[in-house]
């Protein structure tokens, strides 16, 4: 789990900032017949698809997390223990 301003900066690069430096590279390395041009892109754009898996793996974790204490919180004010009664 990621502190909340390192989850965000990781959100936004995975959702704006790679999506947008791949189609950029694609098309100026198209446009301009430079090397290897689809295969760089094809790195950028597998970077992000693992920048996104961290970041779900994050809120995933934090919503499990969540939901435990809430679930926990709830039955101590209800008064059940850990036995159930």
């Amino acid at each position: 789990m990621f502190p909340d301003k390192v989850y965000q900066v990781l959100k936004w690069t995975a959702l704006i900032a790679v999506p947008a430096i791949e189609a950029l590279w694609l098309v100026l390395a198209l446009t301009w017949g430079w090397d290897y041009g689809v295969e760089v892109g094809a790195t950028i754009a597998s970077a992000g698809v693992f920048l996104g898996a961290l970041i779900g793996v994050s809120t995933t974790n934090y919503n499990n997390k969540q939901k435990e204490a809430a679930y926990k919180a709830l039955h101590e004010f209800e008064g059940v223990g850990e036995d159930g009664h």
